[in-house]
């Protein structure tokens, strides 16, 4: 039996401030807690599954804040890809914990997290990930960058 190395998935993040017409106009800021999928065996028969944290700190008047992913290195947000030089080891991210809905900009079949009344204060939301089983790849670290962008 072969154990593969380190593989990491990295969400970076981005802050996107909203406006206000009155008042103090409301800001939010988001960070992130990486979703490490640690050692992956090309032999084992089952997905390796692995989460990760979102933190959203609002305060002022936030409402109806959207969180969206990037896709990465992919070109598509089924599957997402990390990547060792140009060798791919596919995985996903979702919004739930049974990793039925991919977490993407909402379009083509993806979700968004939404809070349409924000607390405020910090508000943790865990990411979902999963690298399918059955993937033949060499040993090495794979690795993908992911934008989180918040928009309210």
């Amino acid at each position: 039996m072969s154990w593969r190395p380190l593989l990491m998935a990295t969400v970076a993040t981005v802050v996107v401030l909203g406006a206000s017409t009155a008042h103090a106009a409301p800001s939010c800021t988001i960070s992130t807690t990486s979703v490490n999928f640690g050692n992956y065996n090309v032999f084992t028969g089952s997905a390796t599954d692995s989460t990760g944290t979102i933190t959203i700190d609002c305060n002022g008047s936030a409402h109806d804040i959207f969180v969206t992913l990037s896709k990465g290195a992919s070109s598509s947000y089924s599957p997402r890809t990390m990547l060792k030089g140009s060798e791919a080891l596919s995985y996903n991210l979702y919004r739930d914990a049974a990793r039925s809905s991919i977490w993407g900009d909402g379009t083509g079949g993806t979700s968004t997290y939404t809070n349409a009344n924000p607390p405020n204060g910090p508000l943790n939301v865990s990411i979902y990930g999963r690298v399918p089983a059955g993937q033949d790849v060499s040993a090495g670290a794979y690795s993908d960058t992911v934008s989180a962008v918040i928009n309210f």
